[in-house]
């Protein structure tokens, strides 16, 4: 069944699945092509630059959809303790228990790196921000917070590459839940 795409943002979660499943430097236009059902003509209308400006609009619309529901919420002032825990079962279920890479994570990885470097970055970094604002708020002490955050941060990308390595998605939801506990205050008083 042939797939109705009218608009750039049509393509835009088919692309992201490609790169998820053969990275960068694997995803070719026929892939690409057969995925989408595009052909390389409408490819290139939609994407002039070609894969680079597939990834970066990929990348985008992957940015958008964090800010929107992970690092906005975070920064919000009400209710920190509930928008961090929030925070888990957002990116749980977008990464779907485990079952889902990261794109964002294994283009970090990958040789595509640093032609995505500023995007990748600035990702990671406003996720760490964002989350270590919100823990100072639960009351873990300032000088504490930026590291516990980088660690969960770090954590949610490991526990993704090493579920999707056993092909173990529990082990996803086990380690995410350790992480949610290191989060939360309570044991011991401050962090």
């Amino acid at each position: 069944m042939a797939r109705t795409v009218t608009e750039r943002s049509d393509v835009l979660p088919l692309l992201a699945e490609v790169f998820r499943e053969h990275g960068y430097e694997g995803a070719s236009l026929s892939l690409i092509s057969k995925a989408t059902g595009l052909g390389k003509g409408s490819l290139y209308h939609f994407f002039p630059g070609g894969k680079a400006e597939m990834v970066e609009a990929v990348l985008a619309e992957i940015d958008g959809w964090f800010e929107a529901n992970v690092f906005r919420p975070l920064r919000a002032a009400d209710d920190p303790a509930a928008v961090v825990a929030a925070m888990f079962t957002t990116v749980g279920d977008y990464f779907r228990s485990g079952r889902r890479v990261c794109l964002v994570g294994a283009l970090s990885l990958s040789d595509a790196r640093d032609r995505f470097a500023g995007a990748l970055r600035d990702y990671f970094a406003r996720w760490v921000e964002a989350l270590a604002g919100a823990l100072i708020r639960v009351g873990h002490p300032p000088e504490q917070a930026g590291d516990v955050a980088a660690e969960v941060v770090g954590g949610i990308q490991g526990a993704l590459v090493l579920a999707r390595a056993l092909d173990r998605p529990e082990v996803f939801t086990r380690i995410v839940s350790g992480l949610r506990e290191r989060c939360a205050l309570g044991e011991g008083g401050s962090g």
